[in-house]
């Protein structure tokens, strides 16, 4: 299920982000396309008070970002993400912690998660994966080196490219 989030609302509930940092909005990006590479996932993510020549959307992988336009809210572009989903909106997650967001969410059917609660499911994710860690390529066996070294024209023995 892919995800509507209001990114100025979830960025101080994740530890490390702060609304007052320049980079906030790249970083919560990163963390985002991550989050979508390991969980299979499509995200939105909508931020307000874009710099004038700023506003628009940009693709970061699976990750869309609109940086709405001073004026306007990330709210209201949720809000009208949502009517023109109609009845696909039913396959969305809304993220925030605004309550007319999620009420805007609930009456389309979508389905709502608090920014905290997101948050919470965003850092496991990662964590998951950090501890996992991947494992190093197996060694090839002597036997396996001397078949590549055989298709590739070289001698096993010396290492030379066979004439």
């Amino acid at each position: 299920m892919p995800y509507l989030i209001d990114g100025h609302n979830l960025i101080p509930k994740i530890p490390g982000l702060n609304l007052q940092a320049m980079d906030d909005e790249i970083h919560l990006i990163e963390l985002l396309q991550e989050f979508c590479r390991i969980q299979r996932r499509q995200v939105e993510v909508y931020f307000d008070n874009a710099p004038p020549g700023q506003a628009g959307l940009r693709r970061y992988g699976q990750v869309a970002a609109y940086f709405v336009r001073q004026g306007s809210t990330a709210d209201v572009a949720i809000r009208q993400r949502l009517a023109s989903l109609g009845n696909g909106a039913v396959n969305w997650t809304v993220v925030t912690s605004d309550l007319a967001v999620q009420a805007a969410a609930q009456a389309r059917r979508a389905q709502v998660l608090s920014s905290e609660s997101f948050a919470q499911l965003l850092q496991r994710a990662l964590v998951q994966t950090s501890t996992k860690g991947e494992r190093p390529p197996a060694e090839p066996s002597p036997d396996e080196v001397a078949e590549w070294l055989k298709i590739f024209g070289q001698d096993s023995e010396q290492g030379t490219k066979k004439s």
